[in-house]
């Protein structure tokens, strides 16, 4: 593949306008776009993971957006395999690629990739997943700080599948996970051109709230209750379902989910925004300045190709 392919990434909070922006730079350099949402993957998740709406789907062609099931078994190193392959295709018909997403594990797996980690036994996993059904989140922290106090104290300890999956890793191995993370980028094919969005704090704050509000007029909690056989799955472990499962299971009211979702949402934007800032190679633009996007990355192109 020639070097002269460039990815677009389109890093950034939640609720920002990612979805917007890679419309617009889709349309303007007449390409594709990649979703690097996680939970956007699922067809029967729509209303609360903010999907694309059917006009903007029409408006520019998606790749990751409903391609897969709640049943289907998809983690990062799944998405880093299939993605790869599809940017082959598209590199194939056209110079430029838009991907756009707020999944920072997701983004970084197309972007850098990640070392190889042992598979880890089924079984495993689904002992671990009832550990965390029944005993809740303490119990998987203090069992990772006990079998890899290194990755303790790096890993996002409120994040449940992060901790599964160093702890299956290691009860598969005997070795800690924190020993797979060499931290090494691949080299990918293609040129890579970040992208970050940034407003301040208090317009995201009211974006947030304001898409919970449309999320619930929507329907988010008829969607939550079809998918309650399904709760289980790692896939519903995520804000804006669990606060309507609690509902649902008669632990809260209405009102008091609509708040948490918010307030979760907001705690998760944080944590996105800290994610992305790390990376040093980002510009970061307000997602509604489209012009100094476009110059930023024409100058790129026309640099990298002097």
């Amino acid at each position: 593949m020639s070097s002269s392919k460039y990815l677009v990434s389109i890093a950034g909070p939640t609720a920002i306008g990612k979805t917007a922006v890679a419309i617009q730079l889709a349309q303007h350099y007449q390409t594709e776009i990649i979703s690097a949402d996680s939970r956007q993957f699922y067809r029967e998740m729509s209303i609360g993971t903010a999907k694309p709406s059917p006009d903007e789907l029409a408006a520019a062609p998606h790749h990751f957006i409903g391609s897969h099931s709640i049943l289907d078994d998809i983690n990062v190193g799944d998405f880093e395999r299939e993605g790869l392959l599809i940017l082959e295709d598209l590199f194939i018909k056209h110079d430029v690629v838009i991907m756009a997403g707020g999944s920072g594990l997701y983004v970084k797996a197309i972007t850098a990739g990640f070392d190889d980690l042992p598979e880890a036994d089924p079984a495993i996993r689904e002992n671990l997943n009832n550990i965390f059904a029944e005993h809740g989140i303490t119990a998987l922290q203090e069992k990772l700080l006990e079998a890899d106090p290194v990755y303790y104290a790096k890993v996002d300890l409120h994040n449940p599948q992060r901790l599964i999956r160093a702890l299956e890793v290691f009860e598969s191995t005997g070795q800690p996970y924190s020993s797979y993370r060499k931290g090494t980028s691949h080299q990918r094919p293609f040129n890579i051109i970040k992208l970050g969005l940034h407003i301040p704090r208090e317009e995201l704050y009211h974006r947030i709230n304001k898409r919970v509000d449309i999320m619930v007029e929507s329907g988010l909690p008829d969607e939550v209750k079809q998918l309650l056989p399904y709760r289980h799955l790692n896939a519903l472990n995520t804000v804006g379902y669990s606060e309507i499962f609690d509902y649902l299971d008669g632990k809260t009211d209405l009102p008091t989910a609509i708040a948490m979702i918010k307030q979760n949402t907001r705690r998760f934007a944080k944590r996105q925004l800290t994610w992305f800032r790390r990376d040093k190679d980002t510009c970061w633009f307000a997602p509604t300045d489209l012009a100094a996007m476009i110059k930023y990355i024409d100058e790129t192109i026309g640099l990298s190709n002097a």
